[in-house]
């Protein structure tokens, strides 16, 4: 069957580089990556390559935009030999994915937002505003281990108390402001050190509302991914839509 594109002109490594914005020897590495098909060879060995190869090209930049380079090549070798069902699946993971991203950045701001509301009403602590690791534990959904972690590297800095058995911790209003604003950050996708970055702030400032801007900027750039995914996704439907290869229905 005849490939969209076959007919058409072949262009020299220079010309379609040239037509899709990237360097030549960019062209020919995404090709030896697979994010494109193989190029035609001339008589004298040279490429050449076609529109449809351009059109590969420009869909690649928009989906390494949006889920990263090694994804995005992953993804072009599977839109090309994947069966079409199973292509266009993993393309609506992709938004699947993003739109996940998205949902908990927005929990982790509404978080922050409730901490803050009750940051501007709270008084001085009194006796018995504390709450034991399994207390804490439970109210935030997350395992005593893990607050134990987060003691280790500086996010949570609960009290110790002497007791009949030992020694306890107990998570004064403070504490488990910081254990509130930490499970919210990480939820939102956030890494340790970013947290800690976050958290000592707080501590600096007294206020999230530089969490709350960070998470501002993480939904601007998500924004920016998805409309990123949706513009290569007119690109890759074109792929996906054109003929199988051969060994298209093995895994």
């Amino acid at each position: 069957m005849t490939r969209a594109g076959d007919a058409a002109p072949l262009m020299t490594t220079a010309a379609a580089a040239a037509a899709s914005g990237y360097s030549a020897q960019q062209v020919r590495d995404l090709e030896a990556l697979g994010v494109i098909p193989a190029a035609v060879r001339a008589s004298n060995g040279y490429r050449r390559f076609r529109a449809d190869h351009v059109h590969a090209l420009r869909a690649y930049r928009d989906l390494a935009r949006a889920v990263g380079p090694v994804d995005a090549r992953r993804v072009m070798r599977a839109a090309r030999l994947l069966p079409r069902a199973d292509a266009a699946a993993l393309i609506c993971g992709l938004h699947i994915r993003l739109d996940g991203e998205r949902e908990q950045a927005h929990a982790a701001r509404r978080a922050l937002e409730s901490i803050r509301a009750e940051a501007a009403t709270d008084a001085q602590p009194v006796d018995g505003d504390s709450m034991t690791i399994t207390e804490l534990s439970q109210a935030l959904g997350i395992r005593a281990s893990t607050l134990r972690y987060w003691e280790t590297v500086g996010l949570v800095a609960p009290e110790r108390i002497t007791t009949r058995a030992g020694t306890a911790r107990r998570y004064c209003l403070t504490a488990i402001r910081e254990a509130r604003i930490t499970a919210a950050l990480r939820a939102g996708g956030y890494r340790i050190p970013d947290v800690r970055t976050t958290i000592t702030a707080v501590r600096d400032l007294g206020e999230v509302s530089h969490s709350i801007d960070a998470l501002d900027n993480r939904l601007e750039v998500i924004a920016r991914r998805t409309l990123a995914l949706l513009r290569a996704g007119t690109l890759l439907a074109e792929i996906i839509d054109s003929p199988r290869p051969s060994s298209a229905h093995r895994d």
